[in-house]
């Protein structure tokens, strides 16, 4: 139980869309007394911040801070950041920087959060021209991480797809058994006990991971798995999104490009990332073949063609995980279960998984 009374002043960061939908069920929750924290917070002590990961900048950062330099925040102050990842890793952030550091606690309101940004101790924003995810952050771990399932019942369907993705690259690097049970589950049935059993396994498992490695000097990249390909599709399509009508370069064909939420890109990403491991590392080709398959019936096929494959290589080229200057390294897996960190892959080689990956 988390008792709020231990803090002077108890403050509440959310966004416009969560405060729409979510804030009435968690201050529902608070009353019922079904959740980990006890009291009320003072709703005059709340911001809400524009929705979105194109607001996960440094101006959303020194609005935080502005806000509690303006209500007299304390070392002794509490910031709950009630919302998905962006207002998690910003929250921890400007809580972990203000005053040196005041307490935070995370409490997820999509599945992608609870089983990702929400633990974990990873805190930052997006950062530089274009915009690098995650490129400037510290890691500060929260005093605590509330999961309340009733709140998924606010999401749309490609809210709850987006956190799946992570859930299933955690289960291919966990075991071909919790990956097959993934890949099998039937994603209509989101509500129910069993759902929530694979939500606490793949929360369990990612601690289990950041417990070993909580700086990320070694065993946590393995949960880097599909991130160096994702994240750079999502910041390829986070930059066109402000101008979502472009013609290719290879065709009169016009693409409408929109900003994807972040656990496709993740899918996509994984996809690439799977090619690489059966070509590097020899990964058996059906496990491939089953994680595309999956792909396409779920997530649909990546909205990138062949003229993006430049643009997607120099942005992994600033990957915040690349060890050496011009060298890209991703997290493949030998096979389900067994990934290899630090793996450097050649320019000619990602080539290679984005051409499959668009032949899909």
């Amino acid at each position: 139980m988390l008792d709020l009374s231990r803090y002077d002043r108890v403050f509440l960061l959310t966004d416009e869309q969560v405060a729409k939908c979510c804030l009435p069920v968690f201050y529902e929750v608070v009353r019922s007394q079904k959740s980990e924290v006890r009291s009320q917070p003072n709703l005059a002590d709340t911001l809400v911040l524009p929705a979105g990961e194109e607001h996960k900048t440094l101006a959303s950062v020194q609005r935080i801070w502005d806000f509690l330099l303006e209500h007299n925040a304390t070392r002794n102050s509490l910031l709950i950041n009630l919302g998905g990842g962006v207002i998690c890793d910003m929250g921890g952030f400007a809580a972990a920087t203000y005053m040196r550091g005041i307490a935070f606690v995370n409490v997820p309101t999509t599945l992608l959060a609870m089983v990702d940004a929400g633990a974990g101790g990873k805190t930052g924003f997006d950062y530089g021209t274009p915009l690098i995810k995650n490129s400037i952050g510290v890691f500060a771990q929260p005093v605590a991480t509330i999961y309340e399932p009733s709140l998924l019942s606010t999401l749309p369907p490609e809210q709850l797809l987006s956190g799946y993705a992570e859930m299933i690259k955690h289960a291919a690097l966990q075991s071909p058994e919790a990956l097959g049970e993934l890949l099998e589950y039937d994603l209509r049935d989101c509500s129910s006990l069993a759902f929530g059993e694979l939500i606490k396994r793949s929360v369990a498992f990612k601690q289990s991971v950041v417990e070993q490695d909580p700086h990320d000097h070694g065993w946590r990249q393995i949960l880097n798995f599909g991130h160096t390909v994702g994240h750079a599709i999502e910041a390829l399509l986070l930059e066109r999104s402000q101008n979502s009508e472009f013609r290719s370069q290879d065709s009169e064909v016009r693409y409408q490009i929109s900003e994807k939420p972040h656990g496709y890109c993740v899918m996509y990403g994984i996809v690439a990332e799977a090619y690489l491991s059966h070509v590097i590392c020899g990964m058996p080709a059906e496990v491939v073949s089953t994680l595309s398959r999956f792909m396409l019936e779920n997530y649909g096929a990546a909205p990138i063609t062949c003229s993006d494959y430049e643009a997607l290589l120099q942005l992994m080229q600033h990957d915040k995980k690349n060890k050496e200057q011009g060298t890209i390294v991703c997290t493949l897996l030998c096979s389900v279960g067994q990934p290899i960190v630090g793996q450097t892959v050649t320019p000619a080689q990602l080539r290679e998984a984005l051409e499959y990956l668009c032949s899909l």
